[in-house]
């Protein structure tokens, strides 16, 4: 009996591992900010179990950051808002909300057991219930009498944004925090598996908007589960569900919503993939790194060939010690999309010649880290 012979079998070549992400730490901490200092040794460089108690004060020691702990108001929060940025007028953060000040201050590496953090906590803590209270809703109350459905609108919004503050400042395994992130995961799912994830729009007059009952995921919500890496193992089938979502092409329309009888903005919805090409990080590179950042943290920066293309080209706009400069001009990059504030810059805005390119560089470097890409320090 003859024995048929088996057809030759290719080796298995894996990919190549990915060439190390150079990180200039020695420029960074000879022109940078504090708190940048502190996050290159500690988030980059990792090097936090081995820093000194000076380095460790370092966030503590940066004027702007200061000046913020200061405004704070007795009661926890930083004035009748959440959301709200401050005066770009005011060197003192005047008008800033209480979420976006926390979440700068844990940018800036406060520890949530600092003073202003801990003051904070019970007010975030609270916006967490399901509930439709109007008081509050803060900024988003409006004055006078406001419509249930814009009660109800305002709370998920500040609900959301409180869980990602908190999830930031490292409450992961607070059973609090824990019941509404899954609360709102369960509701992130329940849209992404039902027809409305496909086809979310109704014509209102001569607009198409999204439909009352479409829950996309906000911005928040995307936040809230990047700080939450046991949470989100937890909910790995959710997760997945939500790469193929954000990874798919953005709609021509706007985040307009019907509430109620109005059509309402709703900025803080994603309803797709939100960097697609080179002209949109060109055109707003503090919101190019967030994004990646924000990807970065779900653990889907590896996966998406787009983002991973982008990333790239943003390394390679570094010079020969690893300091970012832009692809064009020398103008310092910003940035008026709302979101971006809490992180970028964390640099003065009077920053000197070589500071100024300080948060970039940073950005890179603790993105490459998180995407699990090897770090060559400098």
């Amino acid at each position: 009996m003859t024995v048929p012979s088996l057809p030759a079998v290719s080796p298995v070549v894996p990919p190549a591992a990915p060439p190390p992400v150079r990180f200039p730490l020695g420029w960074l901490l000879d022109h940078a900010a504090p708190p940048i200092q502190y996050r290159a040794l500690c988030d980059v460089a990792r090097l936090g179990a081995s820093v000194s108690d000076e380095v460790r004060r370092l966030p503590y020691t940066y004027a702007p950051a200061l000046r913020l702990a200061i405004a704070q108001h007795s009661d926890g929060t930083w004035g009748d808002a959440m959301l709200a940025l401050p005066n770009a007028r005011s060197d003192y953060f005047e008008g800033i909300g209480t979420i976006t000040a926390a979440r700068r201050l844990s940018e800036y590496g406060w520890d949530r057991e600092s003073p202003p953090l801990l003051r904070a906590r019970r007010t975030l803590f609270r916006l967490l219930p399901e509930d439709d209270d109007p008081a509050y809703l803060y900024e988003l109350g409006g004055r006078g009498r406001i419509e249930p459905e814009m009660v109800h609108r305002g709370r998920a919004v500040l609900r959301e944004a409180a869980a990602a503050a908190l999830a930031q400042a490292g409450y992961e395994g607070d059973p609090r925090l824990r019941g509404a992130a899954k609360r709102i995961t369960e509701r992130i799912h329940e849209f992404l598996s039902s027809p409305l994830a496909e086809k979310p729009w109704i014509r209102v007059g001569n607009k198409h908007v999204l439909a009352p009952e479409a829950r996309p995921p906000s911005f928040h919500a995307l936040l809230m589960l990047a700080y939450m890496p046991l949470f989100r193992s937890e909910h790995y089938m959710v997760l997945n569900e939500l790469y193929h979502y954000l990874s798919q092409p953005l709609p021509r329309q706007e985040s307009v919503q019907l509430v109620g009888k109005q059509a309402v903005p709703q900025p803080q919805l994603v309803l797709g993939d939100m960097l697609p090409h080179r002209n949109a990080l060109d055109a707003d590179v503090p919101w190019a790194l967030t994004w990646l950042e924000l990807m970065a943290r779900l653990g889907f920066l590896g996966r998406n060939e787009g983002w991973s293309k982008l990333f790239d080209r943003m390394l390679d706009d570094r010079d020969a010690n690893g300091v970012w400069h832009p692809h064009k001009g020398t103008a310092v990059p910003k940035s008026t999309n709302p979101v971006v504030w809490p992180q970028y810059p964390l640099e003065a805005e009077r920053a000197g010649e070589e500071q100024r390119w300080s948060d970039v560089t940073f950005r890179l470097g603790l993105i490459a880290r998180l995407a699990g890409r090897p770090i060559e320090i400098m």
